[in-house]
Parts: structure tokens; sequence; C-alpha cells
């Protein structure tokens, strides 16, 4: 005849508990919304039909989102474009970061911090 026995959940081996993954909606993301990707890939659409640009890569984090603007996709990026709403209220938000890490140009106004992109126009 089998014996049931009670099993303490006190003494059991610590490895084996079950711990909840913390859930995401008390940490919110910074990310573009809409209309600042449409003018992000207005002007890398561009640039990929001149052959320029290859590939791009999108990073949402905590603090910061970014789009970053690759020849290849093995390298490491061009340009970077930052979104940072901490300094939105000092330098601006935005930021065109070279493959340095210099600084190109920052702004409040996206369409004008990358138009430090842009290729200049010349006479033909």
């Amino acid at each position: 005849m089998s014996e049931w026995h009670s099993v303490d959940t006190q003494s059991e081996d610590p490895s084996s508990r079950v711990i909840p993954f913390p859930s995401g909606a008390s940490t919110p993301q910074i990310a573009f919304d809409r209309t600042e990707l449409r003018t992000i890939f207005n002007l890398y659409g561009r640039r990929v039909a001149e052959g320029e640009w290859r590939d791009y890569a999108l990073d949402f984090r905590r603090d910061k989102a970014v789009f970053s603007i690759y020849r290849r996709s093995s390298e490491m990026p061009l340009y970077r474009i930052e979104k940072d709403p901490k300094l939105a209220r000092r330098q601006g938000a935005y930021a065109v970061i070279a493959a340095s890490g210099l600084v190109l140009k920052r702004g409040h106004d996206l369409a004008r911090v990358i138009a430090a992109l842009e290729k200049p126009l010349r006479a033909v």
C-alpha cells in the first residue's frame, strides 16, 4: 500500500521556485512616433536609392530610441539618429552622431537635425 506524503514548500530546493517575470508596463520604452519615422525613412530611402546606405537598425531603450544607419550590415553604423527625451528642454531631444562619436547636429526639430545628413547641392 502506498503512503501519501505532504510536501513542505519551505524546505524545497530554492532553484526550483517559480519567480514571476516582471512586466514591462512599469518601465516605458522610448520610441520614434509615426511622423518621426516617416521623416527618417524619407531621407534613408533617398540615400539607399543613391547606393550609399544599405541597412539600418532600430533600438528602443528605456532612456532613448536609436536609428542606426549602415553602409554594410557587418560594419559599425555610419550614423546614429537618437531621440533622448531627457535632453528635450536643454539641447534638444534629437541628435545625429557620426561613427566616431562626434555629435554632428543636435536640436528640437528632427527635420532640421537630420538635414546634417543631406548632401549639399552642387552646381551643374
